[in-house]
């Protein structure tokens, strides 16, 4: 069937068949079909939906578009962990060590940041000399041996879908849920894991602003990973204000660390430990999260997931003294308090805001060419329920220069803040579990 045929069929919103659908997919890999008839389909799925089945057959065809990392020879329990990103996500850093603690590991492919979230790359990279593992069985070997699989991504892994993205990036259909969901699950399917979590954050700093819309995406991700015969759990995070204190590469890297010894923020460990008490239910360890959760948090008190993640740290050629001494990844060559401007609580924290105010200090990018400062971010002292005095401190800004885009930053930054003159209640971090 012509290109043009099969997108008439979707525009008019009738089922296509498995061979329609993966023939027309493998035929714009190939280029056969145009990028002009590609955004032509796209834009009709974004309008029409795709049904369960269309779904199962463009995901399979993402999937099975290039290679699989199948990590043949690992004998560990694997799960594999994606978050939808948000400020001050540092969860991969602290939660592989923690899962491997329990003889879990982990697999999973990461990749750079961009704009006001900060990728589990840039973060790792802020330790001298760590490089990531480059094939698959370098990435087996340090799994064996430290119980951690971290890799950045590869151009032949799902190569559908990056091509995909970047025409849907150009055609207003990036916020397509059937679009969103097969691209993400496309990426945890090709690789073996025997269990995925996916994180979705919600709120300011997050791409689903709301639950509702969250839980929407969430179920047909889920969806998805069952047509396959994965175990699948949603957590729904919060993201109005940002995840932890730290807002950084080397900040984030820092306050990993500490959480892994129980000195991290509450919100932040209430995350990890979530989700581990999630892939202790999925392994048959336990038979609730709660009891999973309690497991986790007598571990954060042990050192015994620090030394996981050095020994992943070291596999990986980097410096292991940082993870011994973390204080290493203090810096920046300077340090700015940034003042409550009243008295009163702290009604809100945007993240986004904050995020990007971190980028201009130079801890994001704003195109994919632009260089990072591991050394610069933000340290937030009071979050969202907080009372404070005017002129008390409410964050300290990490930075190497002094210039325009330094006073963007910290108007930026004081701008995030919004006051009170009642209590606030605390923001949940953990919104819903499926």
């Amino acid at each position: 069937m012509r290109a043009v045929d099969i997108i008439a069929k979707k525009r008019d919103n009738i089922l296509l068949s498995d061979e329609e659908l993966k023939g027309f997919l493998e035929s714009y890999l190939s280029g056969e079909t145009t990028d002009y008839q590609m955004s032509a389909f796209l834009m009709a799925v974004y309008l029409n939906g795709l049904s369960e089945h269309e779904l199962k057959t463009l995901t399979q065809t993402m999937r099975d578009s290039g290679e699989l990392i199948k990590l043949n020879g690992v004998e560990r329990f694997l799960i594999d962990k994606h978050s939808t990103g948000g400020v001050g996500d540092k969860t991969s850093i602290a939660l592989a060590p923690l899962l491997s603690v329990f003889g879990i590991g982990t697999a999973k492919m990461s990749g750079k940041g961009l704009g006001h979230t900060g990728g589990t790359l840039d973060k790792f990279e802020a330790i001298p000399g760590f490089k990531f593992p480059a094939t698959e069985e370098d990435m087996v070997k340090t799994i064996e041996h430290t119980g951690i699989g971290i890799m950045g991504q590869t151009e032949n892994v799902v190569p559908l879908d990056k091509k995909l993205y970047a025409l849907r990036d150009v055609t207003a259909t990036v916020s397509s849920y059937p679009l969103i969901a097969s691209s993400i699950m496309s990426k945890k399917l090709a690789v073996r894991s025997d269990g995925i979590i996916l994180d979705v954050k919600v709120g300011d700093g997050a791409f689903m602003k709301n639950l509702a819309d969250a839980q929407k995406l969430a179920n047909i991700m889920r969806g998805i990973g069952e047509m396959f015969g994965r175990k699948v759990h949603i957590v729904l995070s919060g993201m109005e204000q940002p995840l932890g204190d730290g807002i950084g590469n080397g900040l984030e890297v820092y306050e990993a660390i500490e959480s892994l010894k129980g000195n991290g923020p509450k919100d932040f460990e209430k995350l990890i430990t979530t989700i581990t008490g999630i892939a202790l239910v999925q392994k048959g360890d336990v038979s609730s999260i709660e009891e999973g959760v309690k497991l986790a948090e007598e571990k954060l008190h042990t050192g015994e997931a620090v030394k996981a993640l050095r020994d992943f740290v070291e596999d990986c050629g980097g410096d292991p003294s940082y993870i011994e001494n973390p204080e290493k990844f203090l810096t920046a060559t300077y340090t700015l308090d940034v003042k409550a401007e009243q008295d009163g609580y702290i009604a809100s924290l945007m993240a986004e805001k904050v995020g990007n105010s971190a980028m201009l200090l130079g801890a994001g990018r704003e195109t994919k060419e632009d260089e990072i400062d591991h050394a610069v971010g933000i340290v937030l002292k009071k979050k969202v329920g907080d009372k404070v005095s005017k002129g008390d401190t409410l964050a300290i800004m990490h930075y190497n220069q002094k210039n325009q885009k330094l006073e963007d930053a910290i108007a930026l930054l004081s701008g995030a803040y919004g006051y009170s003159d009642s209590l606030v209640k605390t923001p949940e971090v953990i919104l819903d579990i499926q």
